[in-house]
């Protein structure tokens, strides 16, 4: 087994051109990238790797790590959260045949594809995975994609370990990581991640593919609390969403394509390289004095007392609306906070107004006091006095 002195001479041998300093000066920043999480033998071994230094030893990391710290190089590490997404397995063959299936999961620090090779697809063909499971990968091993993004694989010492609670609901997951409609400006965008509200679906049409089979596309538009955008369904993708797809449902898309539309503007296509996933809105409705940190809800009440609409700055320094308002019923009272396009929509709204939220988060505000705010999904109803 070498000491770090040793690794850091055959470095040196190798690359004559570096100094001592310098390699200490890239493990530092190793070491912050990992956030202190990975030894600093491992990264080094990492470092002489990337300047062709060949020093064999399987180094294996026994503790869950954050999305956040991964990197590309990585050889034996273990991750875990809620998944998101699964893609069909699928076969390939070549100079080697095989199978591989992807999935996306969701932990505290961002989202992540997860990779799996041969027998660790057949999970995916088995149908043992559902969508909102805890579910964790151990010793897998880094790369980046096409798109410089890190990717966790599994190979044959890999493990999946499925947890055996209940399946959470993966919207609420995703939802603080996805991109919002409105940060859609310009090309630079080739695929996201969203979610939101269906407003409007229209019919499906077909066509004529080039090679003289029939396509089959739909549109329908969705809603955040920052803008609207259309999306497009292409393929095989309508046939699985056509009967889902309905007005108000929820949904959130992973891997959707950008397009810039030759009016001006931007579409989201759905294709099979992308995951939608729809959860129907429910109308179960919560009396105020209910209500827990942490539950997505519906409840509806009086206007008791409404803010001026103000402008507030995010901590991303992003300049936005904010309508604060009261809302009553016969259990209680509640602080109701409605961000962005939301709180514009509602300028008008006043004291003894009936409303109804819909799919309300319900958070700890000022004071420590339960209040509810909205979210992407989120909807209003309003019978005014």
């Amino acid at each position: 087994m070498m000491t770090n002195k040793e690794i850091v001479a055959a470095i040196l041998a190798k690359q004559p051109e570096l100094s001592e300093q310098q390699i200490q000066e890239m493990l530092v920043c190793e070491r912050e990238r990992s956030g202190g999480l990975i030894s600093d033998e491992t990264l080094l071994r990492l470092i002489a790797t990337r300047y062709g230094v060949e020093i064999v030893k399987h180094v294996e990391l026994n503790r869950i790590l954050s999305s956040s710290h991964l990197f590309s190089g990585l050889n034996d590490v273990s991750v875990e959260g809620i998944l998101v997404a699964v893609f069909p397995a699928r076969t390939f063959s070549g100079e080697k045949s095989g199978k591989v299936a992807n999935l996306v999961i969701v932990d505290d620090s961002s989202i992540l594809r997860v990779v799996l090779w041969n027998d660790k697809a057949e999970i995916v063909e088995k149908s043992q995975l559902q969508i909102g499971q805890k579910v964790r990968f151990l010793h897998g091993y880094t790369k980046e994609d096409q798109y410089g993004k890190i990717e966790v694989h599994l190979g044959i010492k890999s493990r999946v370990e499925i947890s055996d609670m209940e399946p959470q609901n993966s919207y609420l997951s995703i939802e603080k990581f996805a991109t919002k409609i409105g940060e859609i400006t310009n090309s630079t965008f080739s695929n996201v991640n969203l979610t939101g509200v269906v407003k409007e679906v229209l019919s499906s049409k077909t066509f004529t593919k080039g090679d003289n089979t029939e396509g089959k596309f739909l549109r329908f538009t969705l809603v955040d609390d920052s803008a609207e955008i259309t999306v497009v369904v292409w393929n095989g993708k309508v046939d699985a969403l056509e009967r889902q797809l309905k007005p108000s449902v929820c949904l959130y898309v992973i891997n959707g394509k950008i397009k810039e539309k030759e009016s001006g503007g931007f579409e989201v296509h759905i294709d099979a390289a992308s995951f939608v996933q729809i959860y129907p809105v429910t109308p179960q409705t919560s009396k105020l004095s209910d209500l827990k940190e942490g539950d997505n809800v519906n409840v509806e009440g009086k206007v008791s007392n409404v803010d001026p609409i103000r402008e507030v700055t995010t901590g991303k320094g992003e300049l936005i609306k904010l309508l604060t308002f009261e809302l009553k019923d016969e259990t209680g009272f509640v602080r109701v906070s409605v961000w962005r396009s939301q709180a514009e929509q509602l300028c008008d709204l006043k004291v003894g107004d009936n409303v109804t939220v819909e799919n309300g988060f319900v958070k700890k505000g000022y004071g420590k006091k339960l209040e509810l705010t909205t979210r992407s999904g989120t909807q209003f109803k309003i019978n005014a006095t």
